[in-house]
Parts: C-alpha cells; structure tokens; sequence
C-alpha cells in the first residue's frame, strides 16, 4: 500500500480502518492489543516518511507491528493472524520482505539497526535504518549496550521510541509541553548544531558559561540520558498526531546521524475499553468487541494458578521464601505473592539476566529465591545460571513456565529447549510435575533442595489423568504407575505423563502397558530404570520438550543394554505457531496419532 500521496486526512481515516481492522480480528483470534493500537499513528508516519522498500523497518517487539503488516500486503489475510498456517502475531522475514527480523523477544533492534547501519556503510548504500522500540524494551540491558556503540560511531539510524506509560520521562506542566514543542521542531535542532560550532571556535575560557548554558538546558529536558550517549534527541512528541510526527520523523531523516524520537501514545487508543494502562488488555484472548468482555473457556485451573498458590503458602510457612520476575506478574502467577507480600516478591521489568543473578545474591545471604519465568525467556539469562547459580552452588529454584507449546505466540516463545540447555549444567537438578498435586508437593520439596533446581510445567491445565498420589519426593527417585506383564513401558515426563496415559486409553491392549514417572530428568533414577530393563524392552518416551538433548537423550546416555528407546519429544526445528491441538495434530502428538506410531513401531 503506497501512502506516500495521502493527504493528512487520508491519513487520519487510514488509521481509523487500521483500528478498526486490528480490532476486529485480535477479537476473534487473541493476540497483543493495547501496544498495537498505540503504534498506528507512529507506523502510518514511518511508512509515509521512509521507504519500506529498501530501509530496515525494525520493530521492538514487533507485537506492536499489527499496522505495519497491514500496510505491506496482508491486508486481505490478515483474519489469519496467530491462527496455524497464517500470519505470525510477530514480524517474520518467511512471511514478507518487508519484515527485516524475527523479533519476539525484546530489546533486540537497536543493536539489528547498527549492525544494519555497519553493513550500509560497508555497501555504500543509500539506506537508513529505521528501530520502532516500546519504553517497556528500554529496560533491558542489551539496549544500553547498543546506543553506547552507536553513540560512539554516530551511524545514521533513527530510534523511534514508542513510550506508552510515562516510564522514560514525565512531562512537567506548561514548561514541559512548551519545550517539547520546540525540541520537535527544525529551529531547536538548527540551534543545538550552530552552538556546538560556535563552542568549538571559542577560546577555552569563554567556552564555559556557554556549555554550562548548554549543561543546563539538558537538565530539563528528558533527552539527557540519550544525548550524554551521543545521539540526537527529538520530543517528546505526542505519538498521535500525524503532522507532528511527519515533520519528527523527516527531520531525522535529513540529519545523518543517530537520532532518538521520543514519542508518547496512549495504549489501547481507539477502544475506550483498553485505552490506558491496563495490564489485561496487553495481550488477549478471544472477546466480545461490544462489551470487551473475554469468551471464557472454563475448565481446569491452569498450572500458573496452581503454582502462584502453592508458592503463597509455602511463602506464608518459610519468611525466607522471596520470588521475582522479569516483566510477566500476571504471567508467572507472581502477582498473587506481589500483592500479598510485596516486601519479598519483586518485578524487575525486561531483566532476566538481572533477574537470575540478584536472587543469587539473596540466596548466598540465607534466603530461599524462586526465580519465575517462562521456558522461552530462560534462555536470555543462560549465562547466569551457570555462572551465578551453579557454579556458586546455590540453593535458588527456577520456576518454569509455558514449557512444551505455547500455542499462537510460535517459534519465539515455544518452550522447547529448557531441558537440552540446563541438564548440562552441573549441580542443577531437574523435575516435573505430572499434575496439581505433585507440583504442590515439588514447590514444598524444592524448598528444602540446597542446591539450584529446575521445576517446569505448561501452559494452561495439565492433562488429566487417574489419581496417583505422590506423598514423598526424594532427589531421583521415579515413580511406577501402572504394572504389566508385557515387554512395552511408557515414561512420562511433567506433562509427559498425561500425553503417555492418554495414549494408552486409545490403544486395545492398553492393559499391556506399563507407564513410569520419571520425574527427575536430572539425576536420573537410574536403579530403577535398569531393574525395569530386565522386563520391559521397548521403551517409549513422552515428554513436551526438544528430542536432541531431552529425556531419551539423558536415558540412553546410562548406557542400559537390550533395551529399544523410541522418543516422540519434538523433533530438531522450530515448533510453527497455531492453536495447540493443531500444532500438535501436525507433529502427530495427539493421543490418537502416537498410538497409531506406537502400534506401527511395534508390528514393524
């Protein structure tokens, strides 16, 4: 879609269908809404002043790219997005040429645009780097890490920073508005660059009330952080109107330099139901447009709920027990502990790396720490699990969430990897629970573990399966649910053990089956898996996590003689996004499709 000849009120009714159509569809699919239908105004400005055709559009994180998609051909299928074989929720460059990166995690495009900018210098290429980053990215550490370059090699790269809460810089009355205005505006910036000249021609002494003059005038402005690191500041701006951003925005384009525009915008503008700031409205489930009201699903209490009342307890019994969480409260369960002891549980915003290694330090001064987070996120601290935690040998408890699919958020948020990367890590344990109650009693059981542990559980209600109590934990230690005088034995890890019990319902011989819970992945209960050996040949393992290096991995490194290892753990690629039951329909994970792999591997 060419915008580039609309007229400003052309523009304004765009941005109305835009509204209207993100509207209509995160409705009946869910998805993220308040941060997309902040950005509309910021994105239509984007395409009218820049040339999606050949510069890097950036966004961060690209949930808030909604608009962008629509305005590059996606128009018409845009009733797919989130849904198994449509669009992504997030920018992906399999999808479009216009979508520069993958961005499903956050605080990652300043550092794609300078290196962006490098390889356009390199090329001699006419082109310019243009990074949509939302305040709630500005708190992770990788951002700092890529103005404190940029600053330093001045590449041409416009920073759009989309502040929709405040949290850089709050406007202070008359005085606030006025200077916004101007530092907006070509004078204030043809002003900045024909002092910096005057000041570098002028004797030394009389430099000095000149740049105090200088010094002073940033100490009002909330450009001072992004100026102290050698980028050119614009803003605030107000993030919906049109006019002003075009002229931000083509300012910056003409300056050849990097440039930061500070924009404010409303989050959830356009629904009065969602505008402000409302955390539910972040990202949605499927909801009436009328009422706002969500189409509840009902049905088992999720495994975050479980866990967010376990810990509570637990937190309630020890006064050592604290928790954090890196910007997911409500995600983590954490909320619950924040609200009701907020002296012991914390947010500490897009900080997983800062996360880890804090509670590390509370760990060492006697405290019992659960780091909450999910799988995906995990990675982004790996460093400081071994680093902090294990090496250290610390007794802090990393809480899992969102392990095995996710379902519509796809490739970036699959929690696939998390056994591959922490089982080989020494001094880490591994478990997880096959229901409610034995996640109940890991929580109580990891209390008392003194050294770092891992518990990982899904999204939403474990599978349901018969009543097997698990009164005792001990480190290692499986548990045999089901006998048979066969040679076939199902082992189930976490969830694994619902998806393995399911599986047997559907098959004619299921009384032929035994079925293990491993529980521990890390150690392994490796006497007991070597006396099942001396009945049990074939050996089937269940468990919603990467193949290479999972469960049947860890298995087969025991070296066990004359048993067959068939694993139906996630094979090596990246698990698509989709509603779950496809998703897994198209792995042939279901019950019904691993029994019919079961009873083909068994007659071939």
């Amino acid at each position: 879609m060419n915008i580039k000849e609309y007229s400003l009120d052309e523009l304004d009714t765009l941005c109305s269908e835009i509204r209207e159509k993100i509207l209509e569809t995160v409705s009946q699919n869910g998805g993220h809404l308040s941060s997309t239908l902040g950005v509309v105004e910021l994105i239509v400005a984007m395409h009218y002043v820049f040339d999606v055709e050949k510069d890097p559009f950036i966004f961060d994180v690209s949930h808030q790219a909604y608009a962008h998609k629509l305005l590059t051909g996606r128009w018409d299928t845009f009733d797919t997005l989130r849904t198994f074989g449509g669009l992504s929720g997030y920018t992906k460059p399999s999808e479009s040429p216009y979508d520069y990166f993958v961005a499903g995690h956050s605080s990652t495009s300043i550092s794609l645009a300078v290196g962006a900018a490098k390889a356009i210098k390199l090329k001699n290429e006419d082109r310019l780097p243009i990074a949509l980053i939302g305040d709630g990215s500005m708190t992770a550490g990788m951002v700092y890490e890529a103005m404190n370059e940029l600053g330093d090699r001045k590449y041409p790269v416009v920073i759009i920073l989309n502040d929709n809460e405040m949290s850089i810089a709050k406007p202070i009355g008359a005085i606030s508005n006025y200077l916004s205005q101007v530092m907006a505006g070509k004078f204030y910036q043809k002003m900045k660059e024909n002092t910096k000249n005057i000041l570098e021609h002028l004797p030394e002494g009389a430099t000095y009330v000149a740049k105090r003059f200088d010094e002073s005038l940033k100490l009002i402005t909330p450009g001072l952080l992004f100026e102290e690191l050698g980028l050119e500041y614009i803003g605030p701006t107000d993030g919906h109107n049109l006019e002003a951003l075009i002229e931000s925005f083509t300012l910056a384009k003409e300056m050849k330099k990097p440039v930061i525009i500070h924009t404010q915008t409303t989050k959830g503008k356009g629904y009065d139901k969602a505008e402000g700031n409302f955390e539910h409205w972040h990202g949605v489930s499927k909801f009436d447009l009328d009422t706002g009201e969500a189409i509840s699903r009902g049905g088992e209490k999720n495994a975050t709920t479980l866990f967010s009342e376990s810990l509570l307890k637990l937190a309630l019994k020890h006064k050592n027990v604290v928790g954090v969480t890196a910007a997911m409260p409500s995600g983590t369960g954490i909320k619950l502990l924040m609200e009701e002891l907020p002296e012991r549980f914390w947010d500490v915003a897009i900080a997983e790396q800062h996360a880890v290694t804090s509670m590390c330090a509370m760990a060492k001064e006697g405290f019992k720490p659960f780091i909450t987070i999910y799988s995906t996120f995990l990675q982004r601290a790996y460093d400081q699990v071994i680093h902090d935690a294990c090496i250290m040998n610390l007794p802090v408890v990393f809480a899992i969430d969102r392990a095995g699919i996710v379902g519509e958020d796809g490739e970036t948020h699959q929690g696939t990897f998390d056994i591959s990367f922490l089982r080989a890590i020494p001094n880490m344990t591994l478990f997880a629970p096959r229901d409610g109650a034995t996640l109940d009693t890991m929580i109580e059981f990891s209390y008392h573990h003194n050294s770092p542990c891992a518990i990982r559980y899904p999204r939403g209600a474990f599978i349901k399966i018969d009543d097997y109590p698990c009164d005792k934990i001990s480190v290692g230690k499986s548990q045999l649910l089901k006998h048979s005088d066969s040679e076939i034995l199902f082992i189930g890890y976490g969830n694994g053990v619902g998806r393995a019990y399911q599986t047997i319902q559907e098959l004619d011989y299921h009384d032929k089956i035994a079925l293990l819970d491993l529980m521990f992945v890390k150690p392994l209960d490796a006497t007991l898996l070597k006396e099942l050996s001396k009945q049990y040949k074939k050996w089937f393992i269940f468990s919603d996590s990467s193949k290479m290096g999972g469960v049947a991995s860890a298995i087969s490194e025991l070296g066990i003689p004359n048993i067959e290892i068939i694993s139906f753990e996630y094979e090596d690629k990246f698990v698509p996004h989709g509603n779950t039951t496809l998703v897994e329909e198209s792995l042939q994970l279901r019950p019904v499709d691993l029994a019919k792999r079961v009873t083909q591997h068994l007659s071939s």
